[in-house]
């Protein structure tokens, strides 16, 4: 985080492949309220479910999902991350150490970087119940990623119904969380 005072803090959005991917704007906008630059970063797999170019516009950034090439601009530095809505496949990968995409390298570093990171799920409870998703929620909590995803935050939704349940994502409660975190300086609970 900065300590620069002209400067807003910047707010990577990391959006997967998920049902209300397609409504990160709504996210955009409740940042952009509470004073945060935004910085869209999608999964490859959620370039399909996104407006970039809507995106662009409303952030005034290009939304990113590869690296960089050479010579190219850098994006500013991230003061806190949020990952909405989250996959099965993103936060097992990022548990296991695996950085494969854009996304997942800047999730990679978050951790031992400082980076606050809040992450809202959007799962079903087939896979929300699995050994392995347990453990990866579990390895992330232990290293102070905040995971909104249970009593304080969101319920997965049946198999098979996430279409349903989709258009009532609670961005509010990602943003709710970094606010939380960057303004009071905690970090001390996953």
């Amino acid at each position: 985080m900065t300590d620069e005072p002209d400067r807003r803090k910047v707010l990577y959005v990391i959006v997967c492949a998920a049902g209300p991917a397609g409504d990160v704007g709504k996210l955009v906008t409740l940042a952009h309220q509470r004073g945060w630059d935004v910085q869209i970063i999608a999964t490859p797999s959620a370039l399909d479910f996104i407006d970039a170019e809507a995106l662009e516009a409303q952030t005034g950034r290009p939304v990113r999902s590869e690296y960089r090439k050479p010579g190219e601009p850098r994006s500013p530095k991230a003061d806190a991350i949020i990952v909405a809505p989250a996959t099965y496949n993103t936060i097992n990968k990022w548990a296991n150490g695996i950085s494969d995409t854009y996304a997942l390298g800047i999730l990679a570093e978050a951790p031992g970087l400082g980076i606050p990171v809040a992450v809202l799920p959007f799962i079903n409870t087939a896979l929300a119940d699995r050994s392995a998703f347990q453990r990866s929620i579990n390895i992330l909590r232990t290293e102070r990623v905040r995971i909104l995803l249970g009593p304080n935050g969101i319920q997965p939704h049946p198999a098979g119904m996430g279409s349903i349940y989709k258009d009532a994502f609670p961005w509010h409660l990602a943003i709710e969380e970094v606010d939380q975190v960057t303004f009071t300086g905690g970090q001390d609970e996953g």
